[in-house]
């Protein structure tokens, strides 16, 4: 294994940065394919909603970030990272922090690159936003919290970040929830198209591929109502009210926002570039690399992106304990439509 002192130097990604398991690199599993349960606690059934702030809000640096990140639970319970998507941010999990806290878990919830108060520590820094540098802003948050292990549990980017870190850095993740499957980003199978319908649920994948698109995501009432038509067309179940969508509309008003989102975007169709210094992690990423972690994966059954079969198309991703969940009458921001569910979820995985 390169040491994270001599690979850190070489590379250039600061205190944040790991070097790359072995376990990772030849694709070992690490554990049975069964789930070997211990009994695990019941979490509360409780109103999406209930909850709408968080108690603990602080910054801290981490590799080329001041990350900005919500806390509960005791100090030094076991701890879970909550990793949200786009276009969302930490009030995905209002109510699953408070859930999780209550049964000792101590809950981080970031928010990433480009959103809410996460900010580049330099204004000369590339505002990327390909797969592994969003995963490697996690392994710096975690080491600058010395953070050793956690449950690490995602939806949209934060279940494709998760994904990430589950599969190349498995030493750092106890157990792993990801909303969707496998959603590791493969560059070159992105270019196949894809089925009509599945095309035309992308559509803002494309119109942030063209320059209009761009000047929309910067335009602050046009990004507006953009994101806000995405929570609608993605959650048609979901009666979510005004204030609930304001609440994490503050987040888009990051200035690198606009940046961080067209560049991903862009990024996964092959029509914008990454940076060198991720070039490793993104040859490793295009094998698909297996996840040897227990894992439990939910598919949202109202959720338009959800594939068909009931999680068998990734199914062979996942080497370790695992089981997969389908939640009926559910949309894309799971976390949020169905806290208590979401919650359960990782707490059973931490008894697998």
């Amino acid at each position: 294994m390169i040491s994270r002192r001599t690979f850190n130097k070489a590379v250039g990604l600061g205190s944040g940065a790991a070097a790359v398991s072995l376990t990772a690199l030849q694709g070992i599993p690490s554990a049975s394919a069964a789930p070997r349960h211990t009994p695990a606690p019941t979490v509360p059934e409780v109103t999406p909603g209930t909850h709408t702030s968080f108690a603990r809000l602080r910054q801290v640096r981490a590799g080329v970030l001041n990350v900005g990140y919500a806390e509960a639970g005791p100090a030094h319970g076991p701890v879970v990272i909550c990793l949200h998507g786009w276009p969302y941010d930490i009030h995905s999990f209002a109510d699953v922090a408070p859930l999780l806290a209550a049964q000792g878990y101590r809950v981080i919830v970031p928010y990433l690159r480009g959103h809410g108060t996460t900010t580049f520590l330099s204004s000369r820094t590339f505002r990327n936003a390909q797969q592994s540098a969003v995963a490697l802003d996690v392994i710096a948050l975690m080491d600058a919290l010395k953070i050793e292990q956690a449950l690490l549990a995602g939806f949209d980017w934060g279940s494709r970040t998760a994904d990430i870190i589950a599969a190349l850095w498995p030493e750092r993740v106890k157990g792993l929830v990801s909303v969707s499957g496998y959603l590791v980003t493969n560059v070159e199978a992105q270019k196949k198209p894809l089925p009509p319908a599945a095309e035309h649920t992308w559509w803002y994948q494309y119109y942030f591929s063209t320059e209009r698109g761009r000047l929309a995501m910067e335009d602050k009432q046009n990004r507006h109502d953009l994101c806000r038509f995405v929570w609608q067309t993605v959650s048609p179940t979901w009666q979510f009210d005004d204030a609930t969508f304001e609440r994490t509309a503050t987040a888009f008003e990051n200035p690198d926002y606009p940046a961080i989102v067209i560049h991903n975007y862009r990024w996964r169709l092959g029509l914008a570039d990454g940076e060198r210094r991720y070039d490793r992690y993104e040859r490793l990423l295009a094998t698909r690399p297996v996840i040897a972690v227990p894992t439990i994966t939910l598919d949202a059954e109202r959720d338009p992106f959800t594939p068909p079969g009931n999680g068998a198309s990734y199914r062979d991703r996942f080497t370790a304990a695992y089981e997969h969940r389908t939640l009926d009458g559910i949309g894309h921001n799971l976390p949020q439509e169905a806290p208590s569910a979401f919650a359960q979820a990782v707490v059973d995985v931490d008894h697998f």
